[in-house]
């Protein structure tokens, strides 16, 4: 089943959409705070993303090693977690690798106890930068508002690592969340920007391997083309991100896929009506370039028979989610994301 809510619905009232899970509402309307945030982060970021378009691969990969860690802190401070966050660092072996990530417990949230429901949080960031630190504040208030708690992932960044390196780090995770007593249909998968080609990636391994699938799904600006030929031709079409310049980012992805198939399952993840899918929610500002991938994860879920509700944000860019200092709408977005996690909880036996 599909259900889109548009961005540029002309009413002035809150867009509102009727679906198996209740009432889920959109302001048609993007926060003049949002704009000039916009506005201001487009004139920083572009010739940065400008700067690492035109350098050879080397260079590319040493600038993003040596801004990585600056890049991180700012991305901590405009994200700080909410009051009295509990986090356990975990760094265990399991099935011949490692699993590194963090248990996130908001204040609200109940601890994480086998046989509870909780959040799996794949972050994103291209796959070369941010951490569970640089999402604390995003999971934390997630977890606040759902009570869930949260184990958040770290998993292998390019460009010391390459593809399926991440992929296979979340596909241990999971598993290694199963051993610990949680049930699928108990685990959320939340993720944004590549952590949504990741859980794609994950649903399709699990397909194959015969193990059960999470109960649902939640993605904010989700990645569905690590090529970025997707985002490229949207670009191309007069889309212009606050944040991304597309042709940068190609190259960048590209520190992580190298020379992988486009065309690989584990790349071009393709999903089908044989496939048990989660229940599934996608946001994105409707600025973002990456909008066309977040319409395509859309469609990949509905054309494989599953069910996926889209939200498109109006005057919003990429994983606005992530800034509530700068989006006025990432409350508003979070409180929506909680109530859809709510109401897709498993029914008790």
């Amino acid at each position: 089943m599909s259900v889109t809510v548009p961005a540029d619905e002309p009413v002035a009232t809150s867009i509102v959409v009727e679906h198996p899970f209740g009432r889920l509402g959109v302001d048609p309307h993007g926060s003049r705070r949002s704009r000039a945030v916009n506005a201001y982060l487009a004139r920083v970021t572009w010739p940065m993303m400008a700067a690492a378009g035109v350098s050879h691969p080397r260079v590319t990969a040493q600038m993003i090693q040596r801004t990585r860690p600056a890049l991180n802190r700012t991305i901590e401070r405009l994200n700080p977690p909410p009051a009295n966050t509990r986090v356990v660092l975990v760094r265990e072996n399991f099935r011949g690798g490692q699993v590194r990530g963090e248990w996130v417990t908001g204040r609200h949230a109940a601890a994480p106890v086998a046989g509870s429901r909780i959040l799996y949080y794949l972050h994103g960031s291209g796959y070369v930068v941010c951490s569970p630190r640089t999402h604390r504040g995003l999971v934390g208030r997630l977890g606040n508002r759902t009570g869930l708690p949260a184990f958040s992932l770290d998993y292998r960044l390019a460009p010391e690592h390459a593809w399926p390196c991440a992929g296979n780090d979340t596909i241990r995770g999971y598993r290694w969340l199963l051993s610990q007593g949680y049930r699928a249909e108990d685990i959320v998968i939340a993720g944004d920007s590549a952590g949504g080609h990741l859980a794609l990636d994950l649903l399709a391994v699990n397909h194959a391997t015969g193990t059960p699938q999470p109960g649902s799904m939640v993605l904010f600006s989700p990645l569905y083309d690590p090529t970025f030929e997707l985002a490229v031709r949207n670009q191309r079409t007069g889309v212009r991100d606050p944040i991304i310049d597309a042709v940068a980012a190609r190259k960048i992805l590209r520190l992580y896929t190298r020379t992988a198939d486009p065309d690989h399952p584990r790349m071009r993840v393709r999903l089908t009506p044989d496939m048990d899918l989660p229940k599934t929610l996608i946001q994105y500002g409707a600025r973002e370039v990456m909008g066309a991938d977040a319409r395509a994860t859309h469609d990949e879920i509905t054309g494989a028979g599953g069910v996926s509700v889209l939200q498109a944000w109006p005057d919003q860019g990429h994983v606005f989610q992530l800034i509530p200092r700068l989006s006025a709408e990432a409350r508003s977005a979070i409180d929506i994301a909680a109530k859809f996690i709510e109401v897709t909880a498993p029914v008790a036996p």
